[in-house]
């Protein structure tokens, strides 16, 4: 299927890894032009590396920034003028005990999971609505419904990026923008490899072990039995960021395996 993708210029932060390397992977596969984001050049460098490998014909270039530093998202916004495509996927998370979360790591998950989405649209989506077509999509997740009680802090931020994303959609009534949040369910991405890697060696088990429990006990309503690929978490927000999908605004798409339930 041809998406119609080959003349949109998109921007997906937190990309050198993980889901936002497989959504940009995919988005350079459908043609577009895509601009990654990493913490460091080398780790652009790499990633660019990684696309061009498995699709020659990419059109993808990097930009630096720390979306935990208010300055290098400034020097971002500069360096990049005007996308089509805006895909909010940089976020950090970390469990801890809701008692011992900090004020400065309250702010630091909310400054990095919500406000980089927040200055991001700030500046695109007017230009968005001026053109009369644009795609904003925020990676949140099916925490931001289910509250992790392991995570409290990061669960609150997911659940903020599904609200700025349906109140935003209330302003492109009438107009080609949309503004969507994607809800990946029990991700094998590198945060989560690095995760359950570093348990393991703490509890002296394997991985496999490791990761099997988490599936039982934490996401037992999980239908898939597995952990998805971030491919396959890309293939919607990919379809999501194209013409393709113009009916489809203000909503809250679930990959998430079967975790939550349905409510019709």
């Amino acid at each position: 299927m041809d998406l119609n993708l080959k003349e949109k210029t998109a921007l997906v932060t937190g990309s050198t890894a993980g889901i936002g390397l497989a959504i940009a992977t995919e988005l350079a596969r459908e043609g577009a032009s895509v601009i990654i984001n990493g913490r460091t050049q080398d780790r652009i460098d790499n990633a660019i590396f990684k696309i061009k490998t498995e699709v020659p014909e990419a059109i993808v270039t990097g930009v630096v920034a720390d979306f935990g530093e208010k300055t290098s998202i400034d020097r971002l916004l500069e360096e990049v003028v005007m996308v089509d495509i805006l895909v909010n996927n940089v976020g950090i998370f970390e469990p801890k005990d809701f008692a011992d979360i900090s004020d400065e790591e309250w702010n630091e998950m909310m400054e990095v999971n919500l406000m980089s989405g927040v200055r991001l649209s700030r500046r695109y989506f007017p230009k968005m609505l001026a053109q009369n077509w644009g795609r904003i999509l925020f990676i949140s997740s099916e925490s931001g419904v289910q509250i992790p009680a392991e995570m409290v802090h990061y669960g609150v931020s997911k659940s903020a990026q599904i609200a700025l994303a349906n109140g935003m959609a209330r302003l492109t009534k009438g107009t080609g923008v949309t503004v969507n949040s994607v809800l990946p369910g029990s991700t094998m991405s590198e945060g989560a490899g690095q995760f359950f890697s570093a348990l393991a060696e703490k509890e002296g088990r394997s991985r496999a072990e490791v990761e099997a429990d988490f599936l039982k006990k934490e996401r037992s309503t999980q239908l898939l039995q597995r952990f998805a690929t971030p491919r396959e978490v890309a293939n919607l927000v990919v379809y999501l960021a194209s013409p393709l999908s113009a009916a489809t605004n203000g909503a809250a798409l679930r990959v998430d395996g079967g975790t939550l339930p349905t409510i019709l």
